[in-house]
């Protein structure tokens, strides 16, 4: 399957070396509607002022990229084909569908430029096929979901309560809060293959 991801292809070769591996090509620039999914990855903070609030703690933001991505979730979910949110990409989706974040939260980020790991426990879900009731997963993030998005359900949970993972409730729309691209362990690979699979 052709992936679709916004951006300069420099910026997200980890995540194309990801979908290849996992059997998939992306694609960087031309016509989305070439793709048969889209890629949401991670990166700086979604502007605050789109889900109701003044700037706290955001940073890193990208006002072009937050138009651009969901003007592309307009698209995708309109031809109803799969999308993935990767880490500001569950964030992207939830502000999609009315959510909001918690622009600050502690214990989440990377240390020293190397991503913590910890655990999560899974429901029942497509998820929970991959990754099974728990598993070890890695983070990198300051901000979390807060208010869940409409139509959106929490399938994923870090010890502290941090929601890790998200799907759709109809549309073929999940978002995980780590970053599968660069886990060293099958799940992350093995997710990829089922988000290219749908």
């Amino acid at each position: 399957m052709r992936v679709y991801i916004w951006g300069e292809p420099e910026r997200y070769g980890n995540y194309r070396r990801a979908v290849e591996a996992a059997g998939g090509t992306v694609q960087f620039h031309g016509d989305p509607a070439e793709c048969g999914a889209l890629l949401l990855p991670g990166g700086g903070d979604v502007e605050p002022w789109r889900y109701g609030q003044a700037n706290i703690a955001s940073r890193g933001l990208e006002p072009d990229r937050d138009a651009a991505e969901l003007e592309l979730l307009d698209r995708f979910l309109a031809w109803k084909r799969p999308v993935l949110g990767i880490c500001r990409g569950i964030q992207t989706i939830n502000v999609y569908f009315g959510g909001t974040l918690v622009q600050d939260w502690p214990g989440h980020s990377a240390v020293s430029r190397a991503d913590r790991c910890h655990s999560v426990c899974t429901t029942a879900s497509p998820l929970r096929d991959i990754c099974g009731d728990r598993c070890i997963v890695n983070s990198a993030h300051h901000q979390i979901l807060d208010r869940i998005g409409v139509g959106l359900r929490v399938i994923q949970w870090a010890p502290d309560g941090v929601p890790e993972a998200v799907c759709h409730e109809t549309l073929p729309v999940w978002g995980v809060q780590w970053h599968p691209e660069r886990l060293d362990s099958t799940v992350g690979e093995t997710l990829l293959r089922a988000f290219l699979s749908q």
